[in-house]
Parts: C-alpha cells; structure tokens; sequence
C-alpha cells in the first residue's frame, strides 16, 4: 500500500500548525507573571493617589484657613484689637450683609483653630497643635497687644498668625501668615 503524497503533506502541515501542551502552559505561566506585576503596578499607583488625595485635601483645607483668618483681618473695622497667646479679638466689617461691625474671636479648642462671633463657633480647621499671634507696632513685634496701656485704642500695625498644625499621617507642620492692618481711622472727638 502506498500513501498518497498529499495526504502526507497535509499530515505535516497539521503537527506545524498547533502548540504542544509544554508550549501551551509556558505561554500561560508568562501571561499569568505579566498580570501579576500588572496589579502590582496599578494597586501601588491607586495607593500613591490615594495618599496624594489625603495631602492636597489637607493643603486645601489650610489653604482655605489662611484666606479666612487673612480676609477677616483685612476686614477690620471700628474697635480694639486684643490678642495674646492663642487668641485673637477684633470687630470685623460686614460689608456683604450691610450690617453692623462684628466682634470676632479666634482661639484653639480641642486640636481646632475656632472662630466665634458671639454665640456663634465655627471650626476654621482641625488638626491644630498650637496657635501663636504676634503683633507689630511698627517698630518691634510683641506676643500680645496692646504691648502698653497707651496703646489699648491702636491697632498694630501687621498681626501674624503661626499655626502648627499636623498633616495627613499625623505629620507636624507650621504656617505663617502676616497680614497687615489698614491705617486706623481717627475720628474727631466730640
């Protein structure tokens, strides 16, 4: 019996065209290796951003802290400003709301830098450690004001604001904010 010459070419081409088992789980083994370091990748990259997030949410968090307390300061209006330590008294303009003056105190309760107007307390950011106002007459800065009786009716002439504050992870870090006063009016006595 003789075999066709076809029929063994076509045989031939049959066993080149498939893969062996070996072959099979060797492609598999190195698809599976390749996955593997795939989420490895993508599981530290989803870390890193989540940390990422966490700090740009505290940076903004401070961020928006310094604006108030500088805007409020900006703000200044008609009245003493007394401060020492952690806390801060002054009255505040209210241009927006076409009232009166609003007294304004800043101080530290429980690890938060507090603003209050009266009964009114607003957390402006937690996370804080201490807080320090220092103030400047224009010729030296003193950690409280008025620095003399005399000068219970001036105003400085910049008032700083140093917060240490902790980061995401619980990470110390400090801020400083000095913002100057606008000249205070004098009116005349009547």
């Amino acid at each position: 019996m003789t075999l066709d010459p076809g029929f063994r070419r076509e045989a031939e081409r049959d066993g080149d065209a498939g893969f062996t088992l070996i072959e099979l789980l060797i492609s598999l083994g190195l698809f599976a290796l390749i996955a593997v370091a795939g989420l490895a990748l993508v599981d530290g990259i989803i870390k890193v951003q989540g940390r990422t997030e966490k700090r740009l949410d505290r940076l903004a968090d401070l961020q928006r802290a310094m604006f108030v307390v500088s805007s409020d300061i900006d703000q200044i209006s008609v009245g003493r400003v007394e401060g020492g330590g952690e806390k801060l008294n002054f009255t505040r303009a209210a241009p927006g709301f076409g009232g009166p003056a609003v007294p304004l105190q800043y101080s530290v309760a429980n690890g938060n830098l507090v603003r209050g107007s009266g009964a009114m307390v607003q957390t402006v950011v937690g996370g804080v450690a201490n807080v320090r106002w220092r103030f400047f007459d224009g010729a030296a800065w003193s950690p409280r004001w008025p620095m003399r009786e005399e000068d219970k009716d001036k105003w400085p002439r910049a008032i700083e604001i140093a917060l240490q504050a902790t980061g995401p992870g619980g990470t110390p870090g400090a801020l400083r904010r000095v913002v100057t006063l606008p000249d205070q009016a004098e009116y005349p006595k009547q």
